[in-house]
């Protein structure tokens, strides 16, 4: 079973726990025993798996900008001024894969799935593929 998730952002750098979301079409899926991948096309987006703490997440947005600053003279900013965006999609990846044990995500218990706006604001799209195995 294949599902979409539309989040609209409204700032440049936001993340956003699609968890619920992903649990939903799992529960919809009816599959028992499994994997869902969870996927973003966009190359200016990232999907990771991690705690949902107010903190942590400042901490991560803060760790970005330190690691990847924008406007540092990269080359692709020549075309629209948004390397960094890219680059920090490229450290954190596109997609994720959960186990799912008897019709639940098999997520520890602090781990949410989150998706990470680094180009914003837009209106994105994230593929959700339920697999029986």
């Amino acid at each position: 079973m294949m599902d979409v998730v539309r989040v609209t952002t409204s700032k440049e750098v936001e993340i956003i726990d699609i968890t619920e979301k992903v649990r939903e079409i799992v529960r919809k899926s009816g599959v028992e025993d499994g994997i869902v991948v969870v996927f973003t096309k966009h190359t200016t987006a990232g999907i990771i798996i991690n705690e949902n703490e107010s903190g942590l997440i400042s901490d991560l947005e803060k760790t970005l900008e330190k690691l990847i600053p924008k406007g540092a003279g990269y080359s692709h900013d020549r075309i629209d001024n948004n390397a960094h965006s890219h680059l920090r999609a490229i450290i954190l990846g596109s997609s994720v894969v959960i186990p799912v044990e008897n019709g639940r995500l098999a997520l520890g218990t602090w781990q949410s799935v989150l998706f990470v706006e680094l180009d914003g604001p837009r209106t994105r799209e994230i593929y959700v593929k339920v697999c029986k195995c």
